[in-house]
């Protein structure tokens, strides 16, 4: 599974999640039989690559049309803001859908 979030920074340690708009890096998150394979960061979401299964957004009033658009699943990590916190949360099913 490849998983996008928006990040302040690209320090896998200490990044936080933060609003699309407010992103100064990318992180793609490839999940593999419940554990992270890598992580991969990006200035911006035009440089990324690889497939993008589902993106992790801080709020329901994120602008993720485009996502969407894409057919790429919208996840909302309301409390979770670290990597490791975003993919525990994302493996035990405790992010939401978005509220549409």
């Amino acid at each position: 599974m490849n998983v996008l979030l928006p990040m302040d920074s690209d320090n896998t340690e200490e990044s936080r999640l933060v609003g699309i708009y407010e992103a100064k890096k990318w992180a793609m998150v490839v999940i593999e039989e419940g554990r992270v394979v890598t992580i991969n960061h990006y200035d911006t979401r035009d440089a990324v690559t690889e497939w993008v299964e589902a993106v992790v957004v801080t709020g329901d009033f994120e602008p993720v049309m485009s996502f969407i658009e894409e057919q790429v699943m919208v996840l909302v990590a309301h409390t979770q803001r670290s990597i490791d916190d975003i993919v525990e949360a994302y493996l035990f099913k405790e992010l939401n859908e978005l509220a549409i």
